[in-house]
């Protein structure tokens, strides 16, 4: 083996493996294009596939080793938490579960590199997505000196028969199962689609491509209700019990499919300057930005309130852009945690068809006094100082129309006067 003279020399590449058909022929083509040696790392994040066989797999490839970590707790606690903490929520719809997920693995991949004195990392990511970004970004930030290499935008290979020709070519073993018409990517805390009819945004998504969420159609006809416990600003128990981070996001992942929570259908801007149409299952992820956002109402102050809405914007952007190893992240971040000392309390839910409706929150913590909002006779506010308030607040409202008033005769707001159009 030896490598391209128009490639850059590479002694030993960690590659980001899943044990699919692209990263499955990804091994010899580094093997063969780069004559390096190639170590294997598959992450654990809650994805549900059959990580059982895996090795002897990547090894049948040409790698010469594979690590399988589970970094599900790691995800979980301090990715997933402080996103959802933040608010960040990307164009309205998108709660983030492909986007967090990157920069965790590709921060593994170079801890192996570096274990491994590798000097070069790859992907699987298309030239066309944002998992690229994401993951590059990631290794700049930790490891500039690491060599980058993402075959998809370097190879001849540009389908699926294109790549089975090539496993072929090379004995690299390939699941014979029909490939899904959808690209999905899936963790404990979401599942996407994109793809197939997808294609095409005014399509109705066919009901067997969902595959965490039952239909609301077809959702149990009663409905059922929910309690989660949050001590400053982390969940800790549903329905009493406290059973870990991943052990919740488990039971609510389960208990929100069965009523067809969690449906997101967008149409999204990607960061190459494409737009896209996915498809998101956030089943237990829906119900704890909602539970958490019950806290926040009862425990935030207005003005902290307000601009943490105005936080969560921005955070989104930075986790969706793969910019999560940034200052400006972590100082973020230090806002946001400072924000979550008293979002103690606990929220109920009840679940229907596709609909988490709240019912009830609570909190030690709580700025909602009911003997302060009640209209009846109260020693805390008098009404009658509403008045000043009212003439300060809207003074510069009133001093605005009276200099218009002077000069035009009438306020710049008002509508034209067409009275004197009309016919007799």
């Amino acid at each position: 083996m030896s490598a391209s003279p128009t490639r850059p020399k590479v002694n030993k590449v960690v590659l980001a493996y899943s044990g699919g058909l692209d990263t499955s022929v990804i091994v010899p083509w580094l093997r063969n294009n780069y004559g390096c040696e190639v170590i294997c790392f598959s992450a654990n994040l809650g994805q549900e596939e059959e990580l059982a066989g895996l090795e002897e797999k990547a090894l049948a490839s040409g790698a010469s080793k594979l690590y399988i970590e589970d970094l599900r707790m790691e995800f979980i606690t301090d990715y997933v938490f402080p996103t959802m903490q933040a608010g960040a929520i990307y164009e309205r719809k998108y709660l983030l579960g492909t986007s967090m997920a990157r920069p965790l693995i590709a921060k593994r991949l170079v801890e192996i590199a570096e274990l491994e004195g590798a000097d070069a990392v790859a992907h699987g990511a298309t030239g066309k997505g944002n998992d690229q970004v994401r993951f590059e970004l990631t290794v700049m930030a930790l490891n500039p000196r690491l060599k980058i290499i993402a075959p998809w935008r370097e190879w001849e290979i540009r389908g699926r028969k294109d790549a089975l020709a090539y496993a072929a070519e090379y004995n690299v073993p390939v699941a014979a199962t029909e490939k899904s018409i959808y690209s999905r990517d899936r963790n404990l805390w979401h599942m996407s689609h994109e793809g197939g009819l997808l294609e095409d945004p005014w399509i109705e998504p066919e009901e067997t491509m969902y595959t965490l969420t039952t239909s609301p159609e077809n959702a149990p006809d009663s409905p059922e209700t929910i309690g989660i416990d949050f001590k400053a600003g982390i969940p800790v128990r549903v329905n009493g019990v406290a059973c870990g981070p991943v052990g919740i996001l488990d039971t609510l992942n389960a208990l929100a499919a069965k009523h067809g929570i969690g449906r997101v259908d967008l149409v999204e801007n990607r960061l190459v300057g494409m737009k896209s149409h996915g498809i998101y299952e956030t089943p237990g992820g829906t119900l704890l930005y909602e539970a958490h956002a019950a806290i926040e109402q009862l425990c935030l102050d207005r003005e902290t309130l307000h601009f943490k809405q105005q936080i969560g914007l921005r955070y989104a952007d930075l986790v969706y852009n793969g910019q999560w190893f940034t200052p400006l992240r972590e100082a973020l971040d230090a806002f946001v945690q400072s924000t979550e000392t008293n979002l103690t309390g606990s929220v109920r839910f009840k679940l229907y068809k596709g609909n988490a409706i709240l019912i009830g929150r609570k909190s030690p913590h709580s700025l909602y006094r009911e003997d302060y909002v009640t209209f009846d006779e109260d020693d805390v506010y008098n009404q009658q100082d509403a008045e000043g308030f009212i003439k300060l607040f809207g003074l510069p409202m009133k001093v605005s129309a009276m200099l218009d008033i002077e000069g035009v005769g009438v306020s710049h707001y008002r509508s034209t006067d067409y009275s004197e159009f009309k016919r007799d």
